[in-house]
């Protein structure tokens, strides 16, 4: 306060003397100072900073830290659908990369409300002058993020709407060719357009915590752009509603099973031409059951950034009419005089100065709202019980199988691996007497050696199996070919074979 009444000098109270403050860091055209006679000749009187702490009540201070950390809830909600996109399974998120992209341009969108909050930044950089990018490191920080973000989210807006038209249309596949033409416009637009805005324009702290562009020429080096794409992005979620429409119109009164094929007329099933109105509803339908959740958030985000733009294009015309032309401001400076700095005296005199308070309100509320509906339509409800599943599988407790037989022979005392258990006996095996186990050929005996001969048991391979013709089969079994074997005599001489004489079993093998 000492500062302040020294840099009074010739100003009545609540002003300040612009000439005591030379210095030129920060945003100096932010400073609200108007020329004021004196008996020293004209002098420039200026209100202290932050200006809003005059034009706004009191109670409008709570209104950018309330909305902030509101953005802090919504980044929860933003966080938990990427780790939802990472870890889950697809068929449980019905994750997609344009969806994935949109997710992060938002929470770089909330990053510029949330920055504020940990860094508790200084918003004047002297009695009078608002900190801007260059004299405070945090004002940049969430300024350029709020920038990008902005940017980012309606340019992904607009690749969704393109793609959804396309497909719905069109019946273009998005292909790999769209997947790195989207990236490259996706993020490179944004960068590009928010980096020309901080150099060309710069982030100051105009009110709250959060720094946001300037006036100057902000319009054609952001505002601009961005509500270029955000009302390309509207036209085709209009012309995309539209064709849905007009194909479920048809569908009501053109779907009565005649087509050029039931006309008997010739047709190509890939040919969009010969689709009926029916087959096109439900391909649109479908679609639309798909996509409808990505189209509304779409729609809400595209709502939130041109209602801050708008909000912030009017604030800038406001206040260039305000500099331009002091006497509308007189009414209201001399209410602040009289009442001796009194701001609840004169605020009704404050009414085309400013931009009204609940529609700055209104917007610093709506934005801060963009994480929470990021997750409510572009969550999925399989997504809880794949959570609840995967921490199930993680942390529970793994059970070893363990025998029943052990459990009960434990009870014995002994240890499971000494108890003896008798040889299991193959149900394909018969049972033999103990006088044919015998560990020693020599001690065979001619009772055991008839009781193992082949003769004393049933013979089960020499019976004769009888072919049963299948009823569809042509093929009957054939003995084989003696024919194969024509022309072809053995000679003992060839292969060097002893000749075999039948009366005394000797000689080679034929």
């Amino acid at each position: 306060m000492a500062n302040v009444t020294e840099g009074r000098g010739l100003c009545v109270a609540p002003f300040l003397q612009r000439s005591l403050f030379p210095s030129q860091e920060g945003y100096v055209p932010g400073r609200f100072c108007a020329p004021v006679p004196s008996l020293e000749g004209s002098i420039e009187c200026c209100l202290p900073c932050p200006v809003t702490s005059w034009i706004y009540s009191d109670s409008f201070e709570t209104i950018p830290k309330a909305s902030n950390w509101l953005t802090v809830a919504g980044m929860a909600c933003t966080m938990s659908l990427l780790v939802s996109y990472l870890v889950l399974p697809v068929e449980k998120t019905s994750r997609h990369y344009l969806t994935v992209c949109f997710v992060i341009a938002v929470c770089i969108l909330q990053l510029g409300f949330i920055i504020p909050l940990g860094a508790q930044p200084e918003q004047c950089h002297d009695a009078i002058t608002p900190n801007d990018m260059s004299s405070d490191l945090m004002c940049a920080f969430s300024g350029a993020c709020l920038l990008a973000g902005g940017f980012a989210a309606i340019s992904w807006g607009f690749l969704r709407s393109l793609s959804i038209h396309l497909q719905i249309c069109w019946q273009v596949v998005p292909g790999r060719k769209l997947f790195w033409s989207s990236l490259l416009a996706g993020w490179g637009i944004p960068i590009l357009f928010a980096s020309i805005a901080l150099a060309r324009t710069g982030v100051s702290y105009r009110f709250g915590d959060t720094c946001h562009i300037n006036h100057d020429k902000a319009l054609q080096d952001y505002w601009g752009p961005l509500l270029a794409f955000a009302a390309v992005s509207t036209i085709l979620q209009f012309a995309t509603l539209g064709y849905c429409i007009r194909v479920y119109i048809r569908a009501l009164f053109k779907d009565d099973g005649t087509s050029q094929s039931s006309l008997g007329l010739p047709s190509n099933n890939g040919s969009v031409k010969t689709v009926t109105a029916g087959q096109a509803y439900r391909r649109v339908q479908k679609a639309i059951s798909v996509q409808w959740r990505g189209i509304v958030i779409v729609v809400i985000i595209i709502v939130n950034v041109v209602f801050l733009a708008v909000v912030f294009v009017s604030m800038d015309n406001t206040q260039q009419a305000v500099l331009q032309n002091y006497g509308k401001a007189t009414p209201w400076l001399s209410c602040l005089v009289t009442n001796g700095g009194n701001k609840n005296m004169c605020l009704d005199k404050v009414k085309g100065l400013a931009t009204p308070e609940p529609e700055v309100m209104a917007v610093l509320i709506l934005m801060s709202l963009n994480g929470i509906w990021t997750l409510l339509f572009l969550g999925r409800a399989s997504m809880i019980p794949a959570w609840i599943e995967l921490i199930r599988n993680r942390f529970a407790r793994k059970h070893d199988f363990v025998s029943v037989d052990v459990k009960r022979l434990s009870a014995l005392g002994r240890p499971y691996e000494t108890i003896a258990f008798p040889p299991p006996q193959s149900a394909y095996t018969p049972k033999m007497p103990r006088a044919a186990v015998v560990t020693n050929p020599s001690s065979l005996d001619g009772d055991t050696i008839a009781a193992l001969s082949p003769q004393s048991q049933k013979d089960y391979f020499t019976q004769e199996a009888k072919y049963v013709s299948p009823t569809m089969s042509f093929s009957t079994p054939r003995p084989p070919s003696s024919g194969r074997y024509q022309g072809r005599e053995w000679d003992p001489v060839n292969t060097y074979a002893r000749p075999w004489s039948p009366g005394t079993g000797k000689g080679g093998m034929i």
